[in-house]
């Protein structure tokens, strides 16, 4: 070999080195790779999705699929990750709640025929519940907007369904033959919500009210009637009122008051909020850190920030919540379309934006310490049904009233979201037959179901045996 030639193939092998030097690398979100599978479904329908693997192979698949979306935590061996791993472990539904990304991609690239409207994204029973309005008003409606995307209208009922029989067989003790009029009842209160729509126009959508909604919500409604004052004082505040408690569920950072006094400023000109009347002068009194709260957001940070109320005798003090954002569950699975929700915490935004009309004035987006955060009210009268509380034909009435809230969001789509055409009548052609379509919901929540125990079976024997205590690397 020449000598020149030796040179040139010494000068590549030390480039192919220099190029390889690190021997560990993390793997990256396969979020991209996903994407591509959905294109690839839509136009290749042969092509195998997660749901169709068994044995070893699927348990291996739960597995990566629960570190990815828990890697951060992991990583940084977040403050409630492990509780969060234990909580999946606890109970079949606790384990539904919390692995989204599990069950939305079984679905990747799915019912790409069908109508695209901003679908909530985690739809289940325990995800309706009362919430404040612009006005501060309770009302009832979906209230979690973490996995919002533009996507089929489809994907929500589907996850509805399972989420319904789910709850029904676990919270409620109910048998086969209930769970499936159950999930009928909140099929049918969706299809019943958008014909009325379809009929009236989205200028007809009124909020769920304690003088306007079916009795079961009435009920709860009844539940969260506790005042400001007290509400405040037995759970937040310490002895002198002027800031928060501390105990395992807040932890006070009064020396950041400054630094979350200029997130409320940018919150209040972004959404042209008021500084009068009930949210008093807008002024921070306290910062502290909240644990333990949520499912599937358990581990990650969470602030709630205390504004001096306008009696300033801390019996009207508001409660402002920053939840970091994250990617939406539901990113890279739907299939492609022409629409854009925005990303993290401006996503979250616009779900609720659109999906609640005159919905809470707080809800927006900022940055915290370099990552997306998304903020709303807290309220003494923000609260969710107790499932395990509803008889077999409550069960049946709430599920119906679901259906109808989860209507109005959806109806909204084109009116206060980007659709540019009527979705309604798209929406209801969709769905006939509507026995047939309902058969569907009921086929798939039963298969989906079956992968979810057997899922859950194989999560519990790889948390026993450390599996979520690192996150996996790529080696050379």
């Amino acid at each position: 070999m020449a000598a020149s030639d030796s040179a040139k193939d010494s000068g590549t092998r030390k480039a192919r080195k220099k190029k390889t030097a690190s021997p560990v690398e993390s793997l990256q979100s396969r979020v991209g790779d996903y994407a591509r599978l959905a294109d690839r479904f839509a136009a290749e329908p042969v092509v195998m999705r997660p749901q169709n693997l068994t044995g070893q192979a699927r348990r291996l698949h739960v597995r990566k699929t629960i570190i990815e979306d828990h890697a951060v935590r992991i990583d940084q061996k977040a403050q409630g990750a492990d509780e969060k791993f234990d909580t999946l472990a606890s109970n079949l539904f606790s384990f539904f709640r919390g692995t989204s990304l599990l069950f939305h991609r079984d679905m990747v690239g799915e019912d790409d025929r069908m109508p695209t409207v901003l679908v909530l994204g985690d739809v289940h029973p325990a995800n309706f519940g009362v919430m404040p309005n612009a006005d501060n008003v309770p009302i009832f409606g979906v209230n979690d907007f973490d996995d919002v995307i533009y996507g089929p209208f489809s994907w929500d009922l589907k996850r509805g369904a399972t989420g319904f029989m789910l709850a029904a067989q676990q919270e409620g003790g109910q048998g086969t033959k209930m769970q499936r009029k159950i999930v009928a009842k909140f099929v049918k209160g969706y299809h019943e919500g958008m014909t009325f729509y379809a009929k009236h126009g989205d200028g007809t959508i009124r909020h769920m009210r304690p003088d306007n909604s079916p009795k079961v919500i009435r009920k709860l409604f009844d539940k969260s009637g506790k005042s400001r004052r007290d509400w405040l004082r037995d759970r937040y505040l310490n002895e002198n009122g002027l800031g928060f408690r501390a105990n395992s569920e807040l932890t006070p950072i009064s020396t950041r008051t400054e630094e979350f006094q200029g997130y409320i400023n940018r919150l209040v000109a972004a959404n042209g909020l008021d500084s009068k009347g009930r949210a008093g002068t807008l002024t921070v009194k306290d910062v502290c850190m909240r644990h333990g709260q949520g499912t599937a957001s358990l581990g990650l940070p969470r602030y709630y920030c205390l504004l001096e109320g306008p009696s300033r005798d801390a019996s009207d003090d508001l409660i402002i919540e920053f939840k970091r954002a994250r990617a939406s569950a539901l990113e890279g699975l739907v299939p492609a379309n022409d629409f854009d929700a925005g990303d993290q915490g401006d996503r979250i935004a616009h779900g609720q934006s659109v999906h609640l009309a005159s919905g809470d004035v707080f809800y927006g987006a900022v940055e915290i310490d370099g990552e997306s955060f998304m903020s709303r009210e807290r309220a003494p009268f923000r609260n969710d049904i107790d499932l395990d509380d509803l008889s077999r034909k409550s069960w049946k009435k709430y599920a119906r009233a679901c259906g109808l809230a989860l209507a109005q969001a959806h109806a909204r789509s084109d009116d206060a979201g980007q659709l540019d055409y009527e979705i309604e009548p798209r929406i209801l052609e969709a769905m006939e037959p509507l026995p047939l379509f309902i058969d569907d919901m009921i086929c798939f929540a039963e298969e989906a179901l079956e992968r979810l125990e057997q899922d859950h079976a194989y999560y519990r024997r790889d948390l026993k045996q450390g599996a979520f205590d690192v996150t996996l690397k790529r080696y050379r």
